[in-house]
């Protein structure tokens, strides 16, 4: 009788939870946008879908800088990159609009207890643990490593292969071993031609891929993840996802065994090492100067209060790990394949590279001279900015809040809307892809590829609009508490192998 109730109690919850937006009309309702695809997912899967581009471009184009979308069952959502609207919900009011339940309760499945799903204070010490070790100083310490693998994969693929190079896969054998070595002291992959490749770094790829595979599964993890993840012991869900026969659900769970086991084993090196003392982690790779470890003797300083615990040091290895290899990866790639399109691009800074290897006296360049070279860094910023490796953020307003914008919107009932008042449970994604290709912003030619923008003064209107990234006026890295604490050592890889590669060969 009781576990008839409870399961009654539950099902009226959910039914409240998916349909109470059809009793009661919201301010959103007046606010214009694209018609829904289905009134089963609205427009999710358009925004979800990987060939999604057109979508965004499109909504961004028509709608401007907020725009209404329809989710599951109608439920009122929000696309924004209003730079006004971004502050709030990046900076001022970060709090109120937290990443969504399905974001921490999936990432804490996949990753553990890292930075990608702590909150309010508890985030707060994470990055404070965090942050020493992502300094510049720091980044310089880490440029002689850099040189050494980088300086294999050209060996590899400039010399020593043929004529056709995968080059995603080399990425992503480059970056899984510059982050291994550099930020865990721990080497994933030897790096030569028919060597089999990490399994960490087939599974990082995998990952994405196949938690998208169609709007079927994207609508079960929306609806079940936050709620099955908190059922029972550990050990229980791990019972109820081998019990049930879906294929991408094993899948998954095989990914998230190859993320989790690599982690436990770095973890457990690393506090032999600690324990052993200071030489036997000098005798690791990384000489004890790569993140986890300064991480882990750092933690054992702090107090009581501000210690982490074992759980969060073993989620920082597997959340960093992930997030350093799948995002720089593709944002490698992608500047390859660019300057391969753009010739006249590729030779003005294989000039500029040999040139500053010149006047180092034919030595390799330091940190501070790399990270300044004027078209390089150019290069780098235009491809972040065109084509972020992360298009998007998702948040959840966790109570009623008005939300200003900086352009008033014509609404649907022709009415113009100064401020928005937004229920308490509405999403509302971030367009990260909308705010760097803002024509408004960035010109009438905001959606070419040009990295001489970067060598003349920006735009005012860029400038006075303010947008709350941690990053050249971009949202790439995002902005507030949650920005992107490693876009330091993401800047230092993005420079690094194409200044080594271009020297040497035309792509």
């Amino acid at each position: 009788m009781i576990q008839t109730l409870l399961v009654c109690v539950a099902a009226l919850w959910m039914c409240w939870r998916l349909f109470r937006h059809l009793l009661f009309s919201t301010a959103l309702n007046n606010i214009p946008g694209p018609p829904a695809q289905s009134w089963l997912t609205g427009s999710f899967n358009q925004l979800m879908s990987q060939q999604g581009w057109e979508f965004h471009h499109n909504t961004a184009k028509t709608y401007g800088g907020i725009a209404r979308l329809k989710g599951l069952f109608g439920a009122n959502m929000l696309y924004v990159h209003d730079p006004k609207a971004l502050n709030h919900i990046l900076v001022k009011d970060q709090y109120i609009y937290e990443e969504q339940e399905l974001f921490i309760e999936g990432n804490r499945i996949v990753f553990g207890e890292g930075i990608f799903t702590s909150l309010g204070e508890r985030h707060r010490l994470q990055r404070k643990m965090l942050n020493p070790v992502f300094s510049i100083a720091h980044m310089r310490e880490m440029v002689p490593i850099f040189y050494e693998v980088a300086h294999k994969v050209i060996v590899i693929t400039v010399y020593e292969s043929p004529w056709q190079v995968d080059v995603v896969s080399w990425m992503t054998r480059l970056a899984l071993e510059l982050i291994g070595q550099s930020g865990l002291g721990y080497t994933f992959d030897t790096l030569e031609e028919g060597s089999i490749p990490h399994p960490f770094g087939a599974a990082s790829k995998q990952l994405a891929t196949t938690s998208t595979q169609s709007t079927l599964s994207q609508l079960a993890q929306h609806m079940l993840i936050p709620t099955v993840a908190r059922l029972g012991s550990r050990r229980f869900r791990r019972f109820l996802v081998d019990s049930v026969p879906s294929e991408i659900l094993h899948k998954m769970r095989d990914i998230v065994d190859v993320l989790h086991n690599t982690s436990v084993e770095i973890f457990e090196s690393k506090k032999k090492a600690l324990e052993a003392g200071d030489e036997a982690l000098s005798a690791q790779i990384g000489r004890g100067k790569d993140i986890i470890s300064i991480l882990m003797k750092a933690n054992m300083k702090a107090s009581d209060e501000e210690k982490l615990s074992e759980e969060e040091l073993l989620g920082q290895i597997t959340s960093l790990t992930f997030a350093a290899t799948d995002t720089t990866s593709g944002a490698l790639s992608r500047t390859l394949y660019l300057l391969a399109l753009h010739p006249d691009a590729q030779t003005k800074v294989r000039q500029e590279i040999r040139d500053a290897r010149n006047e180092n006296s034919g030595h390799d360049i330091g940190y501070d001279t790399l990270v300044s070279l004027p078209y390089l860094d150019a290069i780098c910023r235009e491809t972040l900015r065109l084509y972020p490796p992360v298009t998007m953020l998702a948040r959840t307003a966790r109570q009623d809040i008005v939300l200003p914008v900086a352009t008033p919107i014509k609404g649907v009932n022709g009415e113009k809307i100064h401020e928005i008042p937004v229920p308490k449970g509405t999403d509302v994604y971030v367009s990260i892809l909308a705010s760097n290709r803002n024509p408004e912003l960035w010109g009438p030619d905001s959606y070419e590829w040009k990295p001489e923008r970067w060598l003349k003064p920006l735009p005012e209107a860029l400038l006075d609009a303010r947008i709350p990234g941690v990053y050249s006026h971009l949202l790439t890295f995002i902005g507030g508490g949650r920005s992107c604490i490693g876009f330091k050592f993401s800047q230092l890889e993005m420079s690094q192998f194409p200044r080594g590669f271009i020297e040497c060969v035309e792509v």
